[in-house]
């Protein structure tokens, strides 16, 4: 809160403020919604009126157009497309003249005479030529092909004649199973290579022959590229048989950009035409980009993908001219008309923008918008003056009500600010709140009063009862630390243990999970000969698996320095333990007894884990071995011995499950198959590198998660 003047932002007094002022402002608000109500019922009333109006003229608009575009686009459509059948009627009928004077020729080659035919030549280019092309590899040259290329020349002043009377043909041409063809036009130019040889041709190849063939009949080829030019265009193909064999094709084409503009003439600002195949694909077309754009017959796109109204408008234009169909292009409105083109299967569209064609109704309802718009104005004039009078009557009832309020709530709150500054004294003068006779007002603040002086109370003996809890878990600590620095004092902890023993290297540490473990290891000198060595784990954690440990490792020390035999020192423990061990509490042990002049580990398992065991020449290995009950569970206990070899060079490491154990994130355990692959990939490390390799590699795969259980570790080598 902060205090300005007399006022308290954020206070009771300004609460009090805040709810006359959202109470006044309610009632401007109920009062304005009323007359925000009845204002904007007469503009709706004028709007729905202008809306009604608008519906109308825009339904009278669309429908004359629509009306009218039937009539008018259904009737082009149509008559376009018998245009368009008629140019593909003739062009089928003269390649079909040439594919009939040819089957005459070849049918009675002995009544014709032979004619020679020139390749293409650059000098001839803009005057009509019948031109010979072969295929790679053919000789016009050898004695038959000489022979065909002579008969089929006899047909050199027929498809000359049949090129000059037909205007929509790009070429007309007579082609051979042999390999060559002749063909008539006026560019042999486009026929010769930068060599100055002409283009080898395959003929026997090109879609339009191939098609022919199949087909046993005329066959029109969808939109491709020319042999010799960049032009696209379509090409008219009709086989000729004699005797049942395939003797020749002949053939006419028709280039896109022919028909296309006879099309472009046609385009107007809102509509174009152009020629669909049965499949959809635009053969025909003024347009360069979009879905409208022609398409080749080996490219995909067909104007039917993801179009069913225009598959469905093909289908019934198979059977003659429909009426124009609202369809959605590339994200643009047409109305859409089609008429079929009999003589090749294919279809003739005529495609108008609906936008284009809906234009004049729209400018129709704009112009009514305006008329309405203005009456609006003149309405909304009228009203801003009444409400500016409301307004300033409102403003003067609003500053008299504030003004009252803030009278009113400064004499509730004057008990509170002195009940709020006695209570910020306490924390400085260290003194409880008391009842005073301005406190005592009869309401609910005399309550609120008499419940601080109670919490204040009550808060002096909760500080007292904190300050002597905080005091006794800093006493716990203490201690906690100091039974950790005595159990670590207890294991072995200076390296090398043995100065003067070259032949050992020995290295061991202990990580508790907690300020006390329960794991312990142990290694000391029976004789000049023999070592033992101690690896251990409590069952538990804290202070009672501490204390069990301190206890297990001193009868394990001193058992061993009187027995020799590792089992039979397991066997004795157990029986110590057993014999008072109220808290059924057990620890597992591992305990071996090395002969350095030999190598040979002699050692029992009570219930804990296998040593991993390095020969000299090799890795670590689990060395496994059959073990026993943990000490403490059963007395009279009789622990077998087994005996390991560790060779000179070879190393023996020896854990607590703290190691294999370790969790990550995942709740994946380290295990003991990752210990093997940290420990081999670097074998031959000292023992206290083998330690710090192996710890590095739990905590990297553990990560932030907290440490489960203690982690102890052993390693020797023997040199």
């Amino acid at each position: 809160m902060k205090k300005v003047k007399n006022l308290v932002l954020g206070g009771l007094q300004q609460k009090i403020f805040n709810l006359v002022l959202f109470t006044i402002l309610f009632v401007i608000i109920a009062y304005s919604a009323v007359a925000v109500w009845q204002s904007r019922s007469s503009r709706e009333l004028v709007s729905e009126t202008s809306e009604q109006q608008k519906q109308v003229l825009t339904d009278i608009s669309r429908e004359t157009v629509e009306e009218i575009l039937g009539l008018t686009v259904t009737r082009t459509t149509g008559l376009e497309a018998y245009i368009a059948d008629d140019v593909f009627n003739d062009l089928e009928a003269t390649v079909s003249t040439i594919a009939s004077c040819a089957e005459k020729v070849l049918s009675d080659p002995r009544s014709v005479r032979a004619q020679d035919v020139s390749a293409p030549d650059p000098a001839d280019e803009g005057t009509v030529q019948v031109q010979l092309l072969l295929e790679e590899g053919k000789d016009a040259r050898s004695l038959k092909m000489a022979k065909q290329i002579g008969l089929f020349g006899s047909l050199s002043g027929t498809l000359r004649a049949v090129f000059e009377n037909l205007d929509e043909a790009g070429s007309c041409f007579i082609a051979s199973p042999d390999g060559f063809a002749l063909i008539a036009d006026e560019h042999p130019a486009y026929k010769v290579g930068e060599d100055g040889e002409p283009i080898t041709f395959p003929v026997t190849e090109r879609p339009w022959y191939t098609g022919a063939a199949k087909s046993g009949g005329v066959y029109f080829t969808g939109l491709e590229n020319d042999s010799f030019s960049d032009r696209q265009g379509i090409v008219c193909a009709v086989p000729v048989y004699v005797d049942g064999e395939l003797a020749a094709v002949a053939g006419a084409d028709l280039f896109l950009g022919d028909m296309n503009s006879a099309m472009e003439d046609l385009q107007t600002d809102s509509g174009f035409v152009c020629t669909l195949d049965k499949e959809g694909k635009v053969i025909f077309s003024p347009k360069t980009e979009g879905a409208f754009k022609a398409v080749r017959e080996d490219e995909e796109g067909s104007l039917c993908d993801g179009n069913p109204e225009i598959e469905k408008l093909l289908a019934l234009a198979a059977g003659g001219s429909t009426d124009p169909v609202p369809v959605t292009v590339d994200g643009v409105d047409y109305y859409i008309s089609a008429a079929p083109i009999g003589s090749v299967g294919w279809t003739l569209i005529t495609v108008v923008e609906a936008d284009a064609l809906l234009a004049p109704g729209r400018t129709l309802v704009e112009s009514c918008d305006e008329i309405v718009a203005e009456a609006e104005k003149k309405s909304a004039d009228n009203a801003a003056g009444s409400l500016r009078t409301i307004i300033l009557l409102l403003v003067i009832i609003m500053i008299l009500a504030l003004s009252g309020s803030l009278i009113v709530a400064g004499r509730i709150v004057k008990p509170l600010n002195r009940m709020a500054k006695r209570a910020s004294n306490i924390s400085r003068m260290d003194a409880a709140f008391e009842m005073e006779d301005e406190y005592r007002t009869g309401d609910e603040i005399e309550v609120l009063a008499e419940s601080v002086a109670d919490l204040s109370l009550r808060i002096r003996n909760y500080i007292s009862e904190i300050t002597t809890i905080t005091a006794e878990k800093e006493r716990i600590s203490t201690e906690l630390e100091l039974a950790n620095r005595i159990q670590a004092n207890m294991l072995p902890s200076i390296f090398p243990p043995f100065p003067d023993r070259k032949d050992i290297d020995i290295y061991a540490s202990m990580t508790p999970a907690k300020e006390v473990g329960g794991d312990f290891y142990d290694f000391f000198l029976i004789d000049d000969d023999h070592l033992a060595i101690v690896m251990a784990d409590v069952a538990g954690k804290g202070v009672p698996a501490a204390l069990f440990m301190m206890m297990s490792k001193i009868l394990v020390n001193n058992t061993a320095l009187t027995i020799e035999s590792p089992g039979a020192v397991l066997g004795q423990v157990n029986n110590q333990i057993c014999s008072n061990n109220e808290e059924r509490m057990f620890v597992t042990v591992w305990l071996g007894i090395l002969t350095i002049s030999t190598g040979e580990v002699r050692c029992s398992n009570a219930g804990h884990e296998y040593p991993m065991l390095k020969k000299a020449d090799g890795g670590f290995e689990l060395f496994i071995a059959k073990h026993g009950l943990p000490l403490g569970i059963k007395e009279d206990i009789v622990y077998q011995e087994r005996t390991l070899q560790l060779e000179r060079g070879g190393a023996l490491f020896i854990y607590t499950d703290g190691i294999a154990e370790a969790a990550n994130a995942e709740e994946e355990l380290f295990g003991t198959q990752r210990m093997l692959e940290v420990l081999n990939s670097d074998k031959d490390a000292d023992a206290k590198l083998l330690l710090k390799n192996m710890k590095d590699a739990v905590e990297e795969f553990v990560g932030d998660e907290p440490q489960f259980d203690d982690m102890t570790m052993l390693a020797l080598k023997l040199r």
